[in-house]
């Protein structure tokens, strides 16, 4: 029997009890939507394919994977931003 949503939900609800039970350092609210969006930015910053990646998301629209679902920071482009500025003076 598949998994809907409201089990995974409850899955993370029981687990994040336990967990903020017994540690003391408490971990913040975790759902499996958090989840996703943590994975569409690892992906993107790990430079998958957009198309692919848009794909996997089931998103119709790119511009929902990119501009919702993905979260990057100034940490995330600063390679990037060094490399084209190589040599350039």
């Amino acid at each position: 029997m598949p998994k809907v949503a409201m089990h995974w939900e409850k899955y993370f609800q029981l687990s994040l009890r336990k967990h903020n039970s017994i540690y003391k350092k408490e971990l913040p609210k975790i759902t499996p939507h958090v989840c996703r969006h943590t994975f569409c930015s690892k992906m993107a910053r790990k430079g998958m394919d957009p198309a692919k990646l848009k794909y996997i998301m089931g998103h119709s629209d790119i511009s929902v994977t990119y501009n919702t679902y993905t979260h990057l920071g100034f940490e995330d482009v600063r390679g990037d931003m060094l490399r084209m500025t190589d040599g350039a003076a």
